[in-house]
This record gives structure tokens, C-alpha cells and sequence, in this order.
């Protein structure tokens, strides 16, 4: 059986995006075969332009917190959010957009960036994902 695992990304926050990746990516370098599944408000980060400005999901304090916390990353030279996304891909993890978000929140697949998508689904891609998953997490 495959070592796999797969995190629904439903948050847009900062820190939980991070989160997801830094697991991914981790779990991709112990030879998982990682899978991301973006949906509701997570699926809004993989708009185009819109993956740098997610917000901190306490002490944002009206775009202050996510600033002060990327001024503070970018220090302690912890690499950007687009950088961390690419390098996952890049390792071989697996993005898939939610198709039945975006058809509730009226996303095209024009509006997505498509270098970060490999796939589109729905809950049976998840399900099929998730059945022989080693590890599966909510985020």
C-alpha cells in the first residue's frame, strides 16, 4: 500500500496555509505521496495575485498582523508563501482546486492560477485521495 497523505486546505489564513504546506512538504521528503485539496476559502488563495495576501487568522488587526508577521518571517529568513507553494510542487505534491466551490463562490478556472493546480474535483476526489491515505488532516 502507498504512503499517502492528504490535508483539506479550507482555511485562507496565513499561518494555516503555512501549516499545510510545511506538513505537505515534510511528509513529501519522508516519501509520502502528498495531496492538497483546496476548497471554500482556502480554493480563494489559489486566485491569481491572491496567494501572497492572506491574512493571520488571529491578530491581523486589519492587515497589521500579516504584515508585521511577513516583515518578521522574511527576517528570520523563513521563506514567502509563494516560494513554499512552488517548492512543494516542486517536490511533487499534489494540488487539487474544489470544483463544487467553485461553482458555489463563482470561481472560473480562468481566475485560478494554473501553474499551481494539477487537478479539479470534487468530494469523490477527495474520498478517493483519502481511502488509502495513510494520514489524512483538516486545516
Amino acid at each position: 500500500m502507498p504512503k499517502k497523505l492528504t490535508i483539506v486546505v479550507h482555511s485562507e489564513d496565513l499561518d494555516k496555509i503555512y501549516s499545510a504546506l510545511i506538513i505537505g512538504s515534510g511528509a513529501l521528503s519522508y516519501g509520502l505521496n502528498v495531496t492538497l485539496f483546496f476548497t471554500f476559502w482556502g480554493l480563494r488563495r489559489l486566485i491569481k495575485g491572491n496567494l501572497s495576501k492572506a491574512p493571520l487568522s488571529k491578530y491581523n488587526f486589519l492587515g497589521i498582523g500579516s504584515w508585521a508577521m511577513k516583515r518578521k518571517m522574511r527576517k528570520s529568513k523563513v521563506i514567502s508563501l509563494n516560494e513554499l507553494i512552488h517548492d512543494f510542487k516542486e517536490l511533487g505534491g499534489k494540488i487539487v482546486a474544489c470544483s463544487m466551490t467553485m461553482k458555489v463562490l463563482g470561481i472560473t478556472k480562468e481566475a485560478l492560477d494554473q501553474s499551481l493546480i494539477d487537478d479539479y474535483g470534487s468530494v469523490g476526489t477527495y474520498i478517493n485521495e483519502s481511502k488509502d491515505a495513510n494520514i489524512t488532516l483538516f486545516i
